[in-house]
């Protein structure tokens, strides 16, 4: 089968701009694709390193101005992985230009930036994807499999923390190239709209739509001085977040993530209890799933923990031999995988940016009601379709 070159322009060149490359030039060599990714440009302000970045991955040229990027006819898709700040205002003029665009995630810093992308996207008919890579776990499809087969039966919990430590010092100034996540202009909130937003874009996925939230932030520093201004200022950002949450199907929720959980780099885990079966999948562990079944055997009955490695399981057969486990980088060419495969049928591959709405209507709803103190409602929003 003849592939079809797909021209990649990258905006950024940090740590998802390292995981973007990297899918790009895998995908194609693990999976059967019609489209063939091609590195041609990768954009960012500082020359000197952005040239370094793309002389050791391979991008053809770079560019310091985004517009000049979005403007160039050899571009056919657009990848974002550039702070939040930026998300909004390079994908809406990417999708008026007709390129295609992926974003990292959030989509937007608040709902309205996500509403006004997905606008645009869908607007001008371009293939669009934020970059939810925990969905593509294989373990987790498995797990999205499984309740879709109704093996869980009806859903009663879910419960879902990510939790890290690398902010507690109150020496760390914010702001600035690597602390962008702690400028609240920049990053638009703090762990509600960073980790939170993973594990309530995988619950929406598993679980459907969440109808209602009560929550509670904390900033535990009240001030950093600025990388930017050398002064110190006040800490807009959430360092805590938790909160808990009423799904459409009637099933109870409890979400926690924070950056001040000492011992903690990115433990990411989350358990679904139905009427049949319950399920639990750790970050820290990410090639299993903990199944329990009660309607095995009362003798035999308990916990089994379910090795995904073997070819029937979701994306496993592309790679190595049964019982050979894949990491975190896979979790990127998966989505690239599903992107480029999708695009080939002339479908749209999910996560959309509908879906990345969806998820910062819910982030939006939680810091509301951590503010006022009272339950919120979630906008209620059509779902993508997307397979």
């Amino acid at each position: 089968m003849a592939r079809k070159s797909l021209n990649i322009g990258l905006v950024g060149y940090g740590f998802m701009g390292r995981a973007h490359s990297n899918a790009f030039l895998q995908a194609g060599r693990f999976f059967d694709l019609l489209y063939q990714p091609v590195l041609k440009a990768v954009c960012a302000r500082n020359a000197e390193r952005v040239k370094a970045f793309a002389e050791n991955w391979g991008y053809e040229s770079v560019e310091t101005d985004w517009r000049k990027l979005i403007g160039r006819d050899d571009i056919d898709l657009l990848d974002i992985a550039s702070p939040n700040d930026t998300h909004a205002e390079i994908a809406i003029a990417a999708a008026k230009a007709g390129k295609m665009v992926l974003c990292e995630k959030p989509l937007g810093r608040n709902a309205a930036e996500a509403r006004s992308m997905t606008d645009a996207v869908e607007s001008a008919r371009v293939a669009n994807m934020v970059w939810y890579n925990y969905r593509c776990v294989p373990a987790v499809m498995l797990l999205k499999h499984l309740i879709d087969e109704g093996r869980l039966g009806r859903i009663f919990h879910y419960r879902a923390k990510f939790l890290q430590d690398w902010t507690i010092s109150q020496d760390l100034p914010q702001g600035g190239e690597g602390l962008w996540r702690l400028d609240l202009a920049v990053a638009g909130s703090g762990v509600t709209g960073d980790l939170l937003a993973h594990t309530i874009d995988t619950a929406l996925w598993l679980n459907g739509p969440i109808a209602e939230v009560s929550a509670m932030t904390e900033t535990f520093i009240k001030e950093r001085k600025h990388n930017l201004t050398g002064r110190v200022e006040p800490v807009g950002i959430d360092d805590a977040s938790a909160f808990l949450g009423r799904f459409e199907n009637g099933s109870l929720a409890t979400f926690e993530a924070t950056r001040y959980a000492r011992g903690h780099k990115a433990l990411y885990t989350l358990e679904i209890n139905g009427e049949h079966a319950s399920a639990m999948w750790d970050l820290h562990d990410l090639h299993r799933i903990q199944f329990f079944d009660h309607r095995d055997e009362g003798r035999l009955r308990g916990w089994r923990s379910v090795h995904v490695s073997d070819g029937d399981h979701p994306y496993m057969k592309h790679w190595w031999v049964p019982g050979l486990q894949i990491g975190y980088e896979h979790t990127f060419i998966h989505q690239v995988a599903d992107f480029l495969q999708a695009l080939g049928e002339g479908k749209q591959a999910a996560p959309t940016f509908r879906d990345g709405l969806a998820t910062d209507c819910v982030t939006d709803a939680v810091l509301e009601s951590a503010k006022n103190r009272r339950w919120e409602k979630v906008p209620s929003l059509k779902q993508s379709s997307a397979a």
